[in-house]
């Protein structure tokens, strides 16, 4: 049987077709291909999202092949189409957004995924992002390496606030915000949680669940996004609700970039409402270079790398073969998503 395995820069063809080889035997042909990301930003390919790479180059890898694995080629119509033989996709991320789901479903082509292959490492940049900004260490890190000792920094206006006892606001609480939550609460913060799709009993595990998001935000010194990115929740933190926010407050997310309207973002940095921000997610990545993000003061950027760590990459591999082994076995598939 002919497998795919289109790789790219982080979770690398060869990588893949060694958790395969391992997971189902040498008896197939496996191909390689690779792909840009992340060396040049994802993004929409045709009619799918975040994708990496070209229908053209593709096809032209998919030739005859039954099983494709990957984290960003752009499985379109047009590609479901002029692969004929194709039965299955595996993508190793928590998404599959770029596959055209309703043509691989007319197709009779299954689609799986890789759910939690990244939420601790999210997890944890998400409080090392929360920690450097909230202690401005980029920026004193920068002043000494410049030859400064910026002793202003140790003054009470510029210090920056702490962890133990802050009031922090979760929006969102799977995979990743209910570890967040639990680093937190290590720290002695008060976590509370917004979540309307879950369990509030689960949200009690790790925090206070909290009902309505206004009151979330009126009631936090920081808050944490955590929610994914669909038609209600793009632009859930705008103009109103970061001004609902204490005087102070300070805002991190590591999810999505348009869960955030970034021009209220910067007004409310400049204005000196929020103390500050820090953002692994943009609505347009990279920014581009007239975008007042890189202006915008005590904002703390860092280019999509929360979910990056070498245990993510073999986590995605190991876990895409295994359904590639369920599959060849004729077993039910453990995270089919079509």
């Amino acid at each position: 049987m002919k497998i795919l395995a289109a790789g790219d820069h982080f979770v690398a063809p060869d990588l893949f077709a060694r958790e395969l080889t391992a997971e189902i035997g040498d008896g197939h042909t496996i191909g390689e291909l690779l792909l840009p990301w992340p060396l040049t930003p994802f993004g929409p390919v045709s009619e799918v999202v975040e994708a990496s790479g070209d229908e053209a180059t593709l096809l032209a890898a998919l030739d005859g092949v039954r099983i494709c694995v990957t984290q960003m080629a752009p499985v379109t119509r047009k590609v479901l189409e002029g692969a004929p033989d194709l039965r299955l996709v595996v993508v190793g991320r928590g998404g599959p957004v770029n596959v055209n789901l309703d043509a691989a479903k007319e197709r009779g082509v299954q689609v799986c995924n890789t759910p939690g292959r990244n939420a601790a490492a999210t997890a944890e940049y998400t409080v090392g992002l929360l920690l450097a900004t909230m202690r401005r260490i980029p920026e004193t890190s920068a002043a000494l390496a410049a030859g400064r000792w910026a002793g202003e920094f140790y003054t009470y206006d510029n210090c920056g606030p702490g962890l133990d006892g802050a009031r922090v606001g979760l929006i969102g609480c799977g995979a990743v915000g209910s570890r967040v939550a639990r680093a937190l609460g290590a720290f002695g913060a008060r976590v509370q949680v917004y979540d309307p799709y879950a369990d509030p009993e689960s949200l009690r595990e790790v925090g206070t669940p909290v009902a309505d998001l206004d009151e979330l935000l009126r009631t936090s010194d920081v808050v944490s996004l955590h929610a994914r990115l669909t038609p209600e929740t793009r632009g859930l933190l705008g103009a109103r609700e970061l001004a609902l926010l204490p005087e102070g407050a300070v805002v991190v997310n590591c999810a999505r970039g348009a869960l955030l309207d970034e021009d209220a973002l910067c007004d409310a940095l400049e204005s000196g409402r929020l103390a500050a921000a820090g953002l692994d997610v943009f609505a347009v990545e990279p920014p581009p270079a007239g975008s007042r993000l890189r202006s915008a003061p005590r904002l703390v950027m860092t280019p999509h790398l929360a979910g990056a760590n070498t245990a993510v990459a073999h986590n995605a591999a190991r876990t895409a073969a295994a359904e590639v082994g369920r599959f060849l076995r004729g077993e039910p598939l453990a995270h089919r998503v079509v």
